[in-house]
């Protein structure tokens, strides 16, 4: 009964959803490969050039959102294995798992209790070896999440380093002696602010001393200054699974080893505060590429990518090319939050966050694009991962599912046709969106989103519109948006888990018409769109990956329009970031008449040299 009911849900929403795509993309035309070849890269990319990571697509996954196999309602690495031929013809090179690590989850997994053990309800190390093998089967590469700047407190180093002030460990993380004021009231040894709670430090009664966590006080920071921690981190978290065949690791908040250990006290910017903001202490110390340096000694062995998280940072090319140059760097390439960080901060003195602003979009984007060209640093391209909001309810249309579905359509247009590494995260390619606002606060699980809350209310009390107003705050940033499980089918719980289980968080509302079964059967989803881009990005990779940038200035600031240009070969983007029709000047003026149309979300952008209409984007190349 349970799978005839589900059938019965599913041909109906099937239905629904073919006749409003049809409605809603009537003028919508296939690609136009007129004259379309695969080039020949080997022939004509320099050998030094071509690395495998720059040409692979990424595709991150959030275990416990991705697939349940057991009917627990948390996903799992078994869940992961059985969507692999999914990944696979979607058209992924390298799939990233997020933490899959043993943890108490206090931050879902990057409070690591146990480097070396799986976190029982995602499966076992034998479960493990068996995504790795299944994964390089089908040609594909696996990287996992590298999580060393500081441990969970439940991990064995931190147990025997707070157990007394002479453990042979105690070293391994920072303990200093409380500061007291005149009046004899005890205070912390600096006034830094973390992450997620404040202050950065934590008073342990046990040993009458404070211990430093940049994140949350469950995560104690590991002291990399001591050499015996640092091989004891390679050894557990990188070696054991290098050696299991993994290709590689994101490595998360990979600035952060190194830091001002006589820790000053950071300048008072906020001075109605007791904490303080104090990035600039324990970000980029003196010694971070010397460790750094260690680690790719390691990382050399295996040939393995080095894919790094460089958090909180002053995103200047001088300061990120010494992390990547090819020449003299540590990393492969890093992820750069220059333009994840647009419009999700407020501004001293300002009421609200920023809207989505264009022109800061295409900079942010140009002059990176830029760094590929001018250094021997490579980039990035990424708008979403598990801690953002979704890319399509920031840099799209929030409006009717026809201009939801044309915008997405734009941006992987925009995002396959620019220079560097390709990563999407899952969801992206159905066009999953954030959580309603309507949603009560209480669907958030995030550490992060549960100290807001919590510090909303004491600040708002009774206060109904403050309140309201710190939710809003929250609901612009949470990274639950991301979190919300993956969506399969029109079926019960999205086909993420069983019928009548409850998911570990609640299913986005949208999930009956933005699925992965629906998408995959209509040639004009966004699934089918990705599907269509990321091949068009193998077999243009010249132009596509490796290709000279140049942006073109046009009168309507909400156009973005590059080219990109190897050899005699040209391409030209352009895409309307707007939900108007907006004017330009046409392909010919900037690629000549012999451009052809290769790619377009509407369909009749032949006809209309000199519009473009809501969310319209195309793509046109040369090959003589």
């Amino acid at each position: 009964m349970r799978r005839i009911r589900s059938l019965t849900a599913l041909g109906s929403a099937v239905v629904a959803l073919v006749a409003a795509f049809i409605l809603t993309e009537r003028y919508y035309l296939e690609f136009d490969f007129v004259e379309q070849k695969t080039l020949n890269h080997d022939m004509d990319i320099p050998e030094q050039q071509r690395e495998w990571w720059k040409e692979a697509v990424i595709y991150e996954i959030y275990p416990a959102s991705f697939k349940d196999s057991n009917g627990d309602g948390i996903g799992d690495i078994p869940g992961i294995i059985s969507k692999l031929d999914y990944l696979h013809d979607l058209g992924i090179d390298v799939i990233h798992i997020c933490p899959h690590y043993q943890s108490p989850q206090v931050d879902m997994g990057y409070d690591i209790s146990d480097y070396e053990t799986v976190h029982p309800p995602y499966g076992t190390v034998y479960d493990v070896q068996a995504l790795i093998d299944a994964t390089h089967t089908r040609g594909m590469k696996i990287i996992f999440d590298l999580v060393i700047n500081h441990s969970s407190d439940q991990h064995k180093w931190f147990q025997e380093s707070r157990s007394s002030k002479e453990n042979p460990k105690r070293d391994w993380y920072f303990w200093r002696p409380a500061r007291w004021d005149d009046e004899g009231n005890r205070h912390p040894p600096n006034n830094w602010r973390s992450h997620f709670t404040v202050p950065a430090w934590t008073w342990d009664e046990k040993t009458e001393e404070y211990y430093l966590h940049v994140y949350a006080p469950e995560m104690p920071d590991l002291n990399w200054e001591n050499e015996e921690t640092r091989h004891a981190i390679y050894n557990s978290s990188m070696i054991f699974w290098l050696e299991r065949g993994i290709d590689g690791f994101r490595i998360d908040t990979v600035n952060k080893y190194s830091k001002d250990v006589s820790f000053p006290d950071a300048p008072i910017t906020e001075p109605s505060e007791e904490t303080q903001p104090a990035a600039k202490f324990y970000n980029n110390g003196p010694r971070i590429h010397e460790f750094l340096g260690e680690m790719k000694e390691i990382l050399d062995q295996y040939g393995a990518l080095a894919l790094g998280e460089l958090s909180h940072f002053p995103y200047t090319e001088e300061r990120e090319l010494p992390f990547v140059s090819a020449s003299t760097g540590q990393l492969n390439v890093v992820f750069n939050y220059g333009l994840m960080a647009l419009g999700q901060k407020r501004e001293k003195g300002q009421e609200g966050r920023s809207p989505f602003n264009v022109p800061a979009f295409k900079a942010e984007l140009s002059r990176w694009q830029c760094f590929a060209d001018e250094t021997d640093g490579w980039v990035t391209l990424f708008l979403e991962n598990h801690d953002s909001p979704r890319s399509l309810s920031r840099f799209g249309s929030n409006g009717s599912t026809e201009e939801q579905v044309r915008s997405g359509k734009m941006l992987a247009m925009l995002m396959a046709t620019l220079t560097g590494t390709l990563v999407l995260y899952q969801g992206q390619e159905l066009g999953m969106s954030n959580a309603p606002r309507s949603w009560p606060a209480e669907e958030f699980k995030d550490v992060r989103s549960v100290n807001m809350v919590t510090r909303a209310k004491e600040t708002c009390r009774a206060d109904s519109a403050c309140l309201e107003k710190e939710l809003d705050g929250l609901w612009e940033t949470a990274r639950d948006h991301a979190r919300l499980p993956m969506q399969w089918n029109s079926g019960p719980n999205a086909g993420f888990t069983d019928d009548g289980v409850a998911p570990w968080m609640r299913l986005n509302d949208e999930w009956k018409i933005k699925n992965v079964e629906m998408q995959s059967g209509n040639p004009l989803s966004l699934l089918s769109f990705w599907r269509r881009m990321l091949k068009l990005r193998k077999e243009h990779q010249e132009l596509f990956v490796y290709g000279t940038y140049r942006f073109h200035e046009t009168e309507e600031e909400e156009l973005f329009v590059f080219t990109k240009e190897w050899n005699k070969k040209k391409s030209l983007t352009v895409v309307n970031m707007s939900g108007q029709e907006k004017s330009w000047q046409g392909a010919a003026s900037i690629i000549g008449e012999e451009g052809r149309i290769l790619a377009e979300n509407i369909g009749d952008g032949a006809h209309r040299h000199k519009t473009l209409s809501a969310w319209e984007g195309r793509v046109y190349v040369t090959t003589s």
